[in-house]
Parts: C-alpha cells; structure tokens; sequence
C-alpha cells in the first residue's frame, strides 16, 4: 500500500506538472512551422535551433554546483532590502526631449527617453524571475522606481531574449495596453502575441536587421548566449543585442551573453557608442561561455568603442554562486586598469548621456 501510495503521489506530480508546462500563459507560444522555414535561411539555424556564432558550450560540474545550492554563502544577497530612487510620472510625461537620459530599474531593465521617445529595455518588473515565483529567489528592492501602473504611454519596449529575468508574463499584462511597438528578436514575439499585444505592433528581427522608430534607428545584432522558457523550446528563438542610435547619441545594450568577437565586430560597425549598458552578473566559470565574467565585461566595452558603460545584469535578483557584490567590485578595478570610463548609478539614479558628471559612487558597499 506504501509502494502504491508512493507511485500515486509521483504519477500526480508528474501529471500537475505536465498540464501546468501545457496551459500555463507564462510559457508563451514556439514559433510556427512558416517562421521555422524562414528561420532556416538564416546561417545561424540548424535543425530546428538557433546557434552561436562562436562554439559555445556549458560545461556544468553537477556535484559541485549541488552542494553550493544547498551550502548557499551568506553573502549572495543584501543584508538589508535595497532602497531604490524615486520618480515621478511627471517628470518623465514632462521629459526634455534634447536631453538623453537612462534610469536604470535593476538587473537588466531601463527606461530610455531620447529624442522624444520613451523606450523600455528588457523591463522585467516582477517579484521573481521565474514560472513559479514562490519557488525563486526574490526581488533585492521592494518597490521599483515607479510602479507599472503609473508609468506613462510607453513608444516602444525592446527585449534582448526569452529568459525568465528579462521577458515577464505579468510585467507584460501590465504594460501592453500603454505601449506602442514591441521590438524582438526572431521567435521571441510570439510569447508578447499568446499574451495580447497586437500582433501589428510586434517587429521581430534577425541580427543585423534594422528598423526606424521615427528618427531612432534600431539594430538588432549578435550576442553569445541561449534561449527557452519551457523544457523542450531551448534555443527555438533568438537572443541579441541591440544599438539603438539616435540623432546625438549612440547606445548599445547587450543582453547577455558570453565574451566574443562580435563585440569588436559591432564597434567597429556601429561604434563608438556614447554608452554601452553591458552584462555584468549571475556569471560562473561552468558557464562562462553564455555569461561574462566582470574583467572581460571591460574588455568587451573597450572592443566596443565606448565612451562610457555601465555594469547590468546585477543588483536585483540572485542567479549565480557569487557574492551579489561582486560583479561591481571586479568590474570597476578592471576598468580602472584599462582606463575605461565606467558609471555606478544606484536603482532609479538618472544618467544623463553627454553629461559633464556620471555616477561613480560605491553605494552596494552599504548592503
């Protein structure tokens, strides 16, 4: 009877599990078999999946990185619950449009105002990074600069991939109705389609696919890293990074990813960027490969032509082994020994691109 017991519980939880991967809107939509068959044009699609560039490939110690997980340090997240910068719908309804400026919200998530435009990238507002929140690791911050809700119509939101930390089903439910244009990466934009937005205002591209927002041009270009929300969808959309240039200011945004070429390739096409916003975070030597390490973070935004970047990709959440300080201590010594310009702002501190002073204080030493 134990055994049966036992069996029963298993076949349950399996079902349960099944049907919640099945019908759960968190799991967004796989490409159709037409956008497979144009996907397939591409040099970087084969059999059914999207690939690098660049040989790429986790090589993950399982015993070690399971005994981490269940001996967490102490120091993989703030003491304290991080307070965040305030602003106003306001100011940003009431924004100078000759003023660039970026607020960062944590982890990977900003609101770019330049040339007139309000743009998104990667808002992931939630409380977990993750299908089944109760389960994850939690937001550091318990408020965001401005709540979704007073956010202010929105002309265009740019996602850089699917995972879980950069693209939020409810974050998504929030903003689609104030919202103008969403911009993806090829596959990506059926998961914003399964879940409303008009399919009209969806654009999905391929890397060096470009698009005008008025007089902003956006460019979708390559990055180092993987996809999927589900257990059988790996790597059936795209990732990217994007250059979003402006008629003064030149901006680049990474996403994720691992250390390549493709960095040198994009500055010396698209370079110098004013500001390169760059993956910095949640980093393991297991999988260097698909995330940067913090010296080569640096590197990458020398290979860039940046004038100035800024560390992403940390500060909210924890999804590596890491001390959650340690992608800012590292990166900022590196920079300094490779005399590249760096900003630290705070969550919600604004940056003004082209400005006379940058944020440089050490504020993640209080937490």
């Amino acid at each position: 009877m134990i055994g049966l017991t036992i069996a029963g519980i298993l076949i349950a939880i399996i079902i349960g599990a099944a049907l919640f991967i099945n019908l759960s809107p968190q799991f967004g939509e796989n490409p159709t078999k037409e956008q497979k068959i144009e996907f397939g044009k591409t040099t970087h699609y084969k059999d059914g999946k999207f690939v690098n560039t660049t040989t790429t490939v986790m090589d993950i110690h399982i015993w070690p990185t399971i005994k981490k997980m269940l001996n967490p340090q102490a120091k993989r997240k703030p003491k304290v619950d991080i307070p965040v910068e305030k602003i106003d719908s306001l100011e940003i309804e009431n924004h100078n449009p000759t003023i660039t400026q970026l607020t960062w919200f944590g982890h990977s998530a900003f609101l770019l105002e330049i040339d007139g435009k309000k743009i998104l990238l990667d808002p992931m507002f939630g409380e977990s990074p993750s299908p089944v929140p109760l389960l994850a690791a939690k937001r550091y911050s318990k408020e965001l600069p401005i709540a979704i809700e007073k956010l202010p119509f929105i002309d265009a939101v740019i996602f850089s991939h699917d995972h879980y930390d950069h693209l939020d089903y409810e974050t998504i439910q929030k903003l689609k109705n104030k919202v103008g244009q969403f911009y993806t990466p090829l596959g990506v934009g059926n998961h914003l389609i399964s879940w409303g937005v008009p399919k009209e205002n969806v654009h999905q591209l391929n890397w060096w696919d470009k698009v005008m927002l008025d007089q902003i041009e956006l460019v979708c270009t390559p990055a180092r890293h993987f996809s999927g929300r589900g257990i059988t969808d790996r790597n059936t959309t795209l990732w990217s990074s994007w250059v979003i240039k402006g008629a003064n200011e030149n901006i680049y945004f990474s996403g994720d990813g691992g250390y390549g070429a493709h960095f040198k390739e994009i500055g010396d096409q698209y370079g110098p960027f004013d500001i390169s916003l760059m993956e910095c975070g949640q980093y393991n030597k297991d999988w260097h490969a698909i995330h940067m390490m913090p010296e080569e973070t640096a590197q990458a935004a020398v290979d860039l032509q940046s004038k100035l970047f800024m560390p992403i990709h940390w500060g909210a959440f924890t999804l590596a082994f890491h001390d959650w300080t340690d992608p800012a201590d590292r990166v900022t010594k590196a920079a300094e020994k490779l005399n590249q310009p760096i900003t630290t702002p705070k969550i919600g501190e604004p940056i003004i691109i082209g400005g006379a002073h940058y944020p440089t204080v050490r504020w993640w030493e209080n937490y």
